[in-house]
């Protein structure tokens, strides 16, 4: 069975400092070892046997769909947004409790390796999220700055990647439809789940995987953190830096020494 997906590749409200003299009109376009971004996501999922139909949600999902690159893939469709990545989700969730695999336009390492590790990992659940432990990421590449996550037994950064099972998780994204602003603030929306949880996070009282399994009884979900083995799975384009090691990451792909696609 395949999974559909999720591609997230709207604009933030403000400038984006990434688009300064790229000549892009939004990120998800901004050209990455030869293409766009959207198209290094959309090649490892459409190259995924895991992996279904591919929905592109975007506040202009016109201009995405005039990209040439992306031109002739089976099973794509765009789809235009609102302004918030949790109505957004919302509106674009099935009637169902079938699950949708979510990912973002600038998760350009991504890898049909990284896809199948996570589906693999998600399983049973009803909302997953996979995530990098500080020491996978630094054993390779020291110089990688991230927000992480303080746990016992660990320092967690996002990896954007999800699973979400249909309607059922409709309460958690109104949820994080108030808070998403904040999503680079671990501690606010850590506190945002309740004072227990923030409490044990605080005293390193919860491992990661016990501290989403709470949070995701706050809604009934059985939710789940997948640690993903590939630290380039926690590597996305957000700051320049992360652009000049994505570059060179690409780099070292071609000739065959790391995280080449499987």
């Amino acid at each position: 069975m395949t999974i559909p997906a999720i591609v997230l590749a709207g604009s933030r409200p403000g400038p984006d400092p990434l688009l300064t003299g790229s000549g892009a009109s939004t990120k998800a376009l901004l050209p990455v070892a030869g293409k766009p971004m959207l198209a290094h996501v959309v090649t490892a999922l459409r190259a995924s046997p895991h992996v279904g139909r591919i929905t592109i949600l975007a506040q202009n999902s016109a201009e995405l769909a005039a990209e040439p690159m992306l031109a002739g893939i089976d099973g794509l469709q765009f789809e235009d947004s609102g302004q918030g990545i949790s109505s957004s989700l919302a509106a674009a969730l099935p009637d169902s409790d079938a699950p949708m695999l979510v990912t973002t336009a600038d998760n350009v390492l991504l890898t049909p390796s990284m896809i199948a590790e996570f589906v693999a990992g998600a399983e049973d659940s009803d909302v997953a999220v996979a995530m990098v432990e500080k020491a996978v990421l630094l054993a390779r590449y020291p110089e990688s700055r991230r927000t992480w996550l303080k746990f016992r037994g660990g320092w967690w950064s996002g990896a954007n990647l999800f699973r979400l099972s249909g309607r059922r998780v409709l309460p958690l994204l109104d949820f994080w439809g108030r808070i998403e602003r904040d999503r680079k603030k671990g501690l606010k929306i850590i506190a945002a789940f309740g004072p227990w949880l923030l409490l044990g996070t605080l005293l390193r009282l919860f491992t990661i995987r016990q501290g989403i399994a709470r949070a995701g009884l706050r809604f009934g979900l059985k939710a789940k953190v997948v640690a993903m083995s590939e630290p380039e799975a926690c590597i996305d384009a957000d700051k320049p830096a992360d652009i000049e090691l994505i570059e060179r990451i690409f780099a070292a792909r071609r000739q065959g020494a790391i995280g080449a696609p499987l």
